[in-house]
């Protein structure tokens, strides 16, 4: 059976208890046992990391101590799979520069706040998202620095009032890439454990995190 480990805390206004309830369900029913913990000396263990097939970082916010960085990153390196969502994974140790490296991208911004945009699969054959269509939200839509090397799946275009500089850009939603011999997967969407009463919210975070998995 595979493992996985959420780790989770920081911004409760992403509610890391209530997103990582979920996420452990989904993964359960995916066939995982999952580990859970609300420390993030979890990152001090190095063996065990290595233990699992995916990590899930569920922690917005935060700061991380060279050591636990650098444990986190050589898992992953060494074959270890990483996925998350929102601001768990992609707001998440602002000052560690190697994870970001690690993830593919770091949010900088959610021009006009909660809103309504549209979500556009662009790579409608890959696993991940095959047979899910466009699909509308209301949330936070993430503007954010990327790496040109993700494997983007699904993006958005940007309509904004209170940022009308970057209107029109087309900004990655979902994406996939490898760092060493571990799997990447990222979706900037899941605010909070409503977003994911969407089926292809639910759908295409379960099927990323059981890509990434070793």
């Amino acid at each position: 059976m595979k493992k996985a480990l959420i780790v989770y805390g920081g911004w409760d206004g992403h509610e890391p208890q209530k997103t990582t309830a979920l996420l452990t369900a989904e993964l359960v029913r995916s066939g995982f046992a999952v580990d859970t913990s609300d420390t993030l000396d979890t990152f001090l263990d190095t063996e065990k990391l290595k233990t699992y097939g995916l990590i899930v970082p569920n922690w917005t916010m935060g700061q991380l101590t060279a050591p636990q960085e650098e444990n986190l990153v050589a898992a992953i390196a060494s074959g270890v799979g990483l996925g998350g969502f929102h601001g768990g994974m992609g707001d998440a140790f602002r000052a560690s520069t190697n994870y970001q490296f690690m993830v593919g991208g770091q949010f900088v911004a959610h021009p006009d706040n909660h809103k309504d945009y549209i979500v556009q699969i662009i790579k409608t054959a890959d696993p991940i998202v095959a047979g899910i269509e466009d699909f509308t939200l209301h949330s936070e839509q993430y503007y954010m620095h990327v790496d040109p090397s993700n494997e983007v799946l699904a993006t958005t275009t940007f309509t904004t009032k209170s940022a009308p500089w970057v209107n029109g850009t087309v900004m990655p939603v979902v994406w996939k890439r490898h760092y060493g011999q571990g799997r990447i997967f990222y979706s900037s969407i899941g605010h909070t454990t409503k977003e994911f009463d969407l089926a292809p919210v639910r759908e295409i975070t379960r099927r990323g995190l059981v890509w990434a998995s070793r």
